[in-house]
C-alpha cells in the first residue's frame, strides 16, 4: 500500500517522460513497471503478459477497430463529399455562410466515425478547395474546421467514451446516450459562435453564395440519407436492444458497403486501403489502451484508489469544488498533451477520487472527454489544428491557432454549462435505461 505523496510521484513523473518526448504508451508503462519492480516484486512485472491479454480480450474494444473502418470506408466512397455539398446548400443562407457547412459536415461525420482527427481530415480536404475560391478570412475558415473535428469524440459514437468506458467499467450505452445532448449544444453553440462573428465583422465573411434552385437542392438532399441511416443503425440498434455496442458497430459497417457500391467506388483496392488505414490507427490506439490497463492493475494493487479517496474525504472537498479544479488542470493539461494520452494518463488516478467524491460516473465520462478534445484545439500541440495544416499545405500554423480562440472560447462556456446543468449529460441515459 502507498499514499497519496507516492501517488502524486507517480503521476508527476508520467507528465515529466511525456514532456521529455516518450510515446505515451512507454512512459506509461515505464511508471507501471517501477511502481510493479519497487513496491510488489517481479512477479507482478511478469503479470505484465497476463494483463495485456485480459485487457485485449474485452469484447466491447472491437468496435473501435469497427469504426475506423467504417469512418475509412465512408471518407474513400465519397459520401463525404456529397455530404459537404448537399449540408452547404441549407446552410449557407445563414450569417457566416459556407462556414455553417464546416461545423455541420463535421457533427454529421463524426456522428458515423467517432474520431476527432479523422473528421480534421476529412472536413479539411473536402472543405478548403471551395474556400480557396471564396472571400472568407483565412484564420475563421480554419478555426471552424478545427473546431467541428473536436466533435469527433463527443458526439457519438465516439472512440474516447469507448475507451472511457472499458477503463472504468461503464456502461458505453449509457455514455453514448449521455453525450447526445451536450454534442447538439456544442454544435449549436459553435454555429452561434459564427454567427456573432459573421454579425460583428461581417468583413471576415464577405461573399454571399448564390442558391440553387429548391428542386436541384432538394434532390441533393438524398445524400444526406446514408450516414444518417448509419448513424440510425448505430443507435438505433443499441437503444432498441436489438445490438451490442459492438454488434452495431459492425451492422454500421455492413451498411457502408452498398453505399460505397452506389456511389461506384466499391472495389478490392478500395478496401484494401482501408484495412492497412483500420490497422495502422487500432495499432496505434489499442497499445496505448492496453498499457494504460496495465497500469490500472498496478496502481490497484498498490492501493492508490482507496488512498486518493481518504484523502478526498478528509480534506472534504464538494463535488463542485473537485470538478472546478480538475476544469483548470484538464485546461491546463491540454496545452500540452493530445486527447487519448491525457484521457488514459489521468483516468487511472482521477476516477477513483471523483467517484469518491459523489461524481456520477457517466457525467464525468462525457465532461472529462470535453476537456480532452479542448486539447485538440489547444496551441500548440493541438493534433487537429497540425492535420489541417497538414492538409491546407500553405501558409503559417500560425494562423491555424488564431483562428481557433474564439472556438476555444465556446467550449470553455460549454464546459461551464455542463457543470451548471449537469441534467444536459444525465437526463437522456436516465430516461432510456432509468436510474
Amino acid at each position: 500500500m502507498i499514499g497519496v505523496v507516492e501517488s502524486a510521484v507517480g503521476f508527476l513523473l508520467l507528465i515529466a517522460l511525456l514532456f521529455l518526448g516518450l510515446h505515451v504508451a512507454t512512459a506509461m508503462f515505464l511508471v507501471a513497471l517501477l511502481g510493479a519492480a519497487f513496491y510488489l516484486g517481479p512477479a507482478l512485472v511478469e503479470a505484465f503478459g497476463t494483463q495485456l491479454w485480459g485487457a485485449m480480450e474485452d469484447y466491447v474494444l472491437l468496435s473501435i477497430p469497427l469504426y475506423i473502418l467504417l469512418g475509412e470506408i465512408l471518407v474513400r466512397s465519397g459520401s463525404t463529399d456529397r455530404l459537404y455539398r448537399s449540408l452547404a446548400d441549407w446552410l449557407n443562407p445563414l450569417p457566416g455562410g459556407l462556414l455553417h457547412t464546416n461545423i455541420g459536415a463535421s457533427a454529421v461525420f463524426s456522428a458515423v466515425s467517432g474520431s476527432s482527427v479523422a473528421t480534421a481530415a476529412t472536413v479539411s480536404t473536402v472543405a478548403l478547395p471551395s474556400f480557396r475560391r471564396r472571400r472568407y478570412d483565412t484564420r475563421l475558415v480554419l478555426g471552424s474546421i478545427a473546431a467541428g473535428a473536436s466533435l469527433g469524440n463527443l458526439i457519438p459514437p465516439g472512440v474516447a467514451l469507448i475507451v472511457y468506458g472499458a477503463m472504468t467499467n461503464t456502461s458505453v450505452g449509457r455514455l453514448y446516450a449521455a453525450a447526445v445532448v451536450p454534442g447538439v449544444v456544442m454544435t449549436a453553440l459553435f454555429m452561434g459562435t459564427i454567427v456573432l462573428i459573421a454579425l460583428v465583422r461581417p468583413d471576415l465573411v464577405r461573399e454571399k453564395e448564390a442558391l440553387d434552385p429548391f428542386p436541384v437542392r432538394l434532390r441533393r438532399a438524398a445524400d444526406l440519407l446514408p450516414p444518417l441511416a448509419i448513424f440510425g443503425i448505430i443507435m438505433g440498434s443499441i437503444y432498441t436492444g436489438w445490438a451490442t455496442v459492438t454488434e452495431s458497430a459492425a451492422l454500421a459497417v455492413v451498411a457502408a458497403l452498398p453505399v460505397a457500391a452506389f456511389y461506384g467506388r466499391l472495389g478490392v483496392r478500395m478496401l484494401h486501403e482501408c484495412f492497412i488505414a483500420t490497422a495502422n490507427l487500432t495499432a496505434m490506439s489499442l497499445l496505448i489502451l492496453a498499457v494504460a490497463f496495465y497500469l490500472n492493475f498496478v496502481l490497484g494493487l498498490l492501493g492508490v484508489t482507496p488512498a486518493l479517496g481518504a484523502f478526498v474525504t478528509a480534506i472534504g472537498a464538494s463535488p463542485l469544488e473537485l470538478v472546478l479544479a480538475l476544469t483548470v488542470f484538464y485546461l491546463l493539461l491540454g496545452v500540452f498533451f493530445e486527447t487519448l494520452p491525457m484521457l488514459v494518463g489521468t483516468v487511472p488516478v482521477v476516477f477513483p477520487v471523483v467517484v469518491a467524491a459523489g461524481v456520477d460516473p457517466v457525467w464525468f465520462g462525457v465532461f472529462i472527454v470535453l476537456m480532452c478534445e479542448i486539447s485538440l484545439i489547444s496551441p500548440p500541440v493541438g493534433m487537429t489544428l497540425y492535420v489541417i495544416q497538414a492538409v491546407r499545405r500553405e501558409g503559417t500554423i500560425a494562423e491555424v491557432f488564431q483562428g481557433t480562440v474564439p472556438f476555444f472560447l465556446a467550449m470553455v462556456a460549454m464546459t461551464g454549462l455542463m457543470i451548471a446543468f449537469p441534467e444536459m449529460a444525465l437526463w437522456l441515459p436516465r430516461l432510456a435505461y432509468g436510474n
